[in-house]
């Protein structure tokens, strides 16, 4: 069954008060490497509503940073310390001050103009509001045939042992409360593409209250993806697997 705001996903107990409707802040996390071509675009069309931008660049040996700092001087830019999506994550959110946190990708897949949405769903009390291609109003010209499939099986696999009943799980478009954040980050380990599925997870053990929306992801603007189908889908697989096995 689709999930809706009535309907949480996580299916836990929500312990956190709701944000007001206005007047919040809006931090965005963007995890770099190698994306110079593509930054400039996704920082131009970013909505007013954002009130920070942290940069966490994983060593790129392009200008990335240099590009990015031009087009907007008050991102804040972080140098990766080791490798990896998730340490990047990991290392951005604890420097987040904001009352929500979104992350997003550099290479223009995912659309800016969505952080709003996002934005709006968390402040109505949501800990986290992730994207969904499999919503209706959602979708992806970038998803190919093998990676869908092998998206799809995560997904029923994680519903089944967690009790979860997400759309999508390996999509990084998704937004924070400051506070839920802080307690899932504590409890993030992993360091590659599976850490958005470690943050679906986690969020049900922690009991945090979460949400699906729409979103459209478009294809990578320039370059090529640095996911590895038989590596990084292995990489997903164990860490379910250990993380169900941890409860079990």
């Amino acid at each position: 069954m689709i999930a809706s705001r009535n309907n949480d996903l996580a299916n836990g107990n929500a312990d956190s008060h709701s944000l007001p409707d206005v007047h919040y802040t809006v931090s965005v996390v963007i995890p770099t490497l190698n994306e110079a071509q593509n930054i400039p675009d996704v920082l131009f069309r970013l909505p007013k509503v954002v009130d920070e931008v942290i940069i966490v660049d994983g060593h790129s040996e392009d200008d990335t940073v240099e590009v990015a700092t031009k087009v907007l001087p008050t991102a804040k830019v972080i140098l990766q310390r080791k490798n990896g999506k998730g340490d990047a994550l990991r290392s951005a959110f604890e420097h987040a001050r904001s009352d929500i946190i979104v992350q997003m990708d550099a290479d223009g897949s995912m659309d800016p103009l969505e952080i709003e949405k996002f934005a709006a769903v968390a402040s109505e009390g949501y800990d986290v509001v992730k994207g969904s291609r499999y919503l209706f109003g959602g979708g992806s010209t970038d998803l190919s045939a093998k990676r869908s499939f092998g998206n799809r099986m995560f997904v029923k696999l994680v519903n089944l042992l967690f009790s979860t009943e997400y759309t999508d799980l390996c999509y990084g478009f998704m937004a924070f409360r400051k506070g839920a954040l802080k307690r899932l980050n504590n409890a993030l380990k992993c360091n590659g593409f599976q850490i958005e599925t470690e943050m679906c997870i986690k969020a049900k053990k922690l009991g945090l209250r979460v949400t699906e929306v729409p979103s459209f992801e478009g294809k990578r603007a320039h370059g090529s993806s640095r996911l590895c189908l038989v590596r990084d889908g292995f990489r997903i697989l164990s860490m379910i697997l250990t993380e169900f096995l941890k409860t079990s």
